[in-house]
């Protein structure tokens, strides 16, 4: 069997919808699936920073298109992937990106907090998915990657996060779960846990010398992925080079979880 592996990893004539796209890790995973060749919809819930971004990779010869989306609105949800089954017909790519961390001590966090970090985190997935994927069996399959987090597959200890780690384990038991559900359909579905990485919410982490201290000192490479670290994973899930995998989680963690 001949691999080409400059094809293995496109994505021309597909596309693709990354929630939670406007900035961060989400912004990465978008511009290189665009880069890989997908029509790349870019959804956040700050529509004025999705619409520059995909006017950015539009500007350099991607196609790419903003979208107004908020994962926790089950009707906004559903308004938008009907907008993308008029436009386009079919979803190859769901990539569940959007979420929020509020880190309180447990018995300082309000029931609100709890629920909103849950209706971002767990529940805006499931909408997501549940709304992609009559698109994706319509058109003979898809995949779907969500980001968990090395916090879903740990009880962490470093700093008090209990609803971010409780959605983000919900996460895994939830991708597993959907790809065992949706096999049949053509629908693989996997998910990413990364570790620490540098974005406007981890920010205040990594400005503080005695928590980054900490934080590399349970780290065995000493160091911390990139948001592109993380896209490239996203883009193996996402692509043919990973058609027989299939309720994997992808830790990209610097060797944290096999200690």
């Amino acid at each position: 069997m001949s691999l080409d592996p400059n094809r293995l990893l496109r994505l021309d004539g597909e596309i693709a919808l990354v929630t939670g796209a406007a900035r961060g890790i989400g912004a990465a995973i978008a511009e290189l699936l665009a880069a890989a060749g997908a029509e790349t919809v870019v959804a956040d819930l700050d529509q004025a920073a999705s619409d520059a971004l995909a006017s950015s990779l539009v500007a350099r010869g991607f196609k790419a298109r903003g979208l107004a989306l908020d994962v926790s609105d089950e009707v906004g949800v559903k308004a938008a992937f009907a907008r993308l089954h008029r436009e386009f017909g079919r979803l190859d790519v769901l990539v569940n990106n959007a979420g929020i961390a509020i880190r309180r001590p447990t018995a300082e966090l309000s029931r609100a907090d709890w629920d909103k970090v849950l209706a971002v985190n767990l529940t805006g997935v499931f909408l997501c998915a549940q709304a992609a994927a009559p698109l994706m069996i319509a058109g003979g399959g898809g995949r779907i990657v969500n980001l968990a987090s090395i916090m879903g597959l740990s009880g962490g200890g470093l700093y008090p996060n209990i609803s971010y780690q409780s959605t983000k384990g919900a996460v895994v038991n939830l991708t597993r779960a959907l790809a065992v559900e949706w096999s049949k359909q053509g629908i693989r579905v996997n998910a990413v846990a990364p570790t620490w990485v540098k974005t406007e919410l981890t920010k205040p982490l990594f400005d503080s010398p005695e928590l980054y201290a900490r934080l590399q000192a349970v780290t065995p490479l000493g160091k911390f992925p990139t948001p592109d670290d993380v896209a490239s994973a996203v883009l193996f899930l996402a692509s043919h080079a990973s058609s027989f995998v299939t309720g994997h989680i992808l830790a990209v963690d610097s060797g944290f979880l096999a200690q």
